[in-house]
């Protein structure tokens, strides 16, 4: 394996030779700071979702940082190997990466996600993964890259509420075979059961970096789960959630930015991200 290079913004590109091999599952393993599991089991599962949560944040930061986003197995493992987290499709494309190489079955499903008034998405709107394990249970709904989602995967074929730290869900028969994901009685996504593969969701991705009516293009996130609760930096905003209770601390200097961004994520960025619609907005020399 290759070892990937860094750009002036901290992503790291994949050497030509790269892949899930074992050096890469190591250096995933080592991030989420998870030992390799000796059976792809649900413990196994449980125990490698909730790790991920609390290690790679869920960030959209390559939209603003005018990054290539690369929906190959490779790409994501290296992106997350290399310090970064991403949204949906690199997430959860990364970890059904991580998962069918530790000996799990691993099937891409596409999601449309609930917005106001309980409208629908665009279709590949959101990736999940449906996993099938070793000891005959499931299969399960596991599922990395979605906002405030379960902690632990959930039963695909289950329909009554499954208790989850982060709440109550249950998933629901909808039209046309599909299923709705619910949340504490609330709509999540409607989750189509179908079987997809990574090229399917470039349309998706595609859309949601560069969309003015995509909330990627007009807002810059990063967060992640902590074992008492969550912390996201969105754009200047440092947000910290303990129970219901939350801190909020605005950051004056591109250093504090950078600060927080390497103390409460572990991404290391060379410049600080700006929101995407203020340089098209300024024109086209903006942030020269």
């Amino acid at each position: 394996m290759t070892s990937p290079t860094p750009t002036t913004s901290g992503a790291f590109v994949p050497g030509p030779d790269d892949g899930v091999t074992g050096a890469a599952v190591d250096a995933y393993l080592a991030r989420i700071g998870a030992d390799r599991p000796t059976r792809a089991d649900i413990e196994a599962l449980r125990d490698l979702q909730h790790r991920h949560l609390l290690a790679v944040p869920f960030e959209n930061l390559s939209v603003h940082l005018g990054e290539d986003i690369v929906l190959e197995e490779r790409a994501l493992v290296a992106k997350v190997t290399g310090g970064r987290g991403g949204f949906c499709y690199e997430l959860n494309g990364a970890f059904g990466a991580l998962l069918r190489a530790l000996g799990f079955r691993v099937t891409l499903l596409q999601a449309r996600v609930f917005g106001d008034g309980g409208r629908l998405g665009i279709p590949y709107d959101h990736m999940a993964l449906r996993v099938e394990t070793e000891d005959g249970t499931g299969p399960w709904l596991a599922d990395v890259g979605f906002g405030d989602n379960a902690l632990w995967p959930l039963a695909l074929d289950d329909r009554a509420d499954q208790e989850d730290p982060r709440g109550v869900f249950r998933l629901r028969q909808a039209p046309q075979g599909d299923l709705d994901l619910l949340r504490g009685g609330s709509r999540q996504f409607r989750l189509d059961p179908r079987p997809r593969t990574l090229p399917e969701f470039r349309g998706g991705a595609w859309y949601h970096r560069t969309s003015p009516d995509s909330h990627f293009t007009r807002s810059l996130v990063c967060s992640r789960f902590t074992e008492t609760g969550r912390v996201t930096l969105s754009g200047r905003t440092l947000v910290t959630t303990v129970g219901g209770d939350q801190h909020r601390t605005e950051l004056v200097t591109d250093e504090e930015v950078l600060a927080a961004y390497r103390d409460h994520f572990g991404v290391r960025l060379s410049r600080v991200p700006r929101l995407r619609e203020a340089l098209v907005s300024q024109g086209p020399d903006a942030g020269r």
